[in-house]
């Protein structure tokens, strides 16, 4: 993506009285109610002693770690530092865009309610293609970061969940 599709993009958003905040609603609102989700998704495996409890703790959390520390050593910088541009969702952090560790966090979790109970998964996994676009409109990742986050979120959460 460079400037002027970013700008061309941003005037559509802009255009529309509500614009911005719909994309900062959609950003906000998806990342608690897949979190908020994944929590109750734990405390019931918990309460029930199911054995899947700990391999739905332990394949994000782990793979959340792993993903942290390749951001940090490749340290790719975002869209807001590149181009001449002002992100719709303000973001202060620099550098650490590659992969997008949002969109890697809801498919990861996404990957574990497919294992658990599919259509959630499904439902949880288009929730994720819509966070990835607001990230991309929203100017704070480029679309190969939100790409590269499904993509590991779902490689993580199959290997996770299904070799192991």
């Amino acid at each position: 993506m460079n400037e002027n599709t970013y700008a061309k993009i941003t005037k559509l958003i802009y255009s529309h009285k509500y614009g911005p905040q719909i994309l900062k609603a959609i950003n906000n609102s998806t990342v608690i109610l897949v979190y908020c989700l994944y929590l109750i998704l734990l405390m019931i495996l918990a309460y029930n002693h199911d054995a899947r409890f700990w391999r739905v703790l332990l394949t994000p959390g782990i793979s959340f770690v792993l993903v942290s520390i390749f951001r940090k050593v490749f340290n790719a910088s975002r869209p807001y530092e590149v181009l001449n541009i002002d992100s719709i969702i303000k973001k202060d952090t620099k550098g650490k865009s590659f992969p997008s560790r949002h969109v890697f966090s809801i498919f990861v979790i996404s990957t574990a309610f497919y294992y658990i109970l599919p259509p959630m998964g499904v439902v949880l996994m288009f929730l994720g293609i819509l966070l990835a676009l607001a990230r991309v409109l929203g100017g704070v990742h480029f679309p190969r970061d939100v790409i590269a986050g499904a993509i590991i979120g779902i490689l993580s959460g199959t290997i996770g969940f299904t070799l192991f």
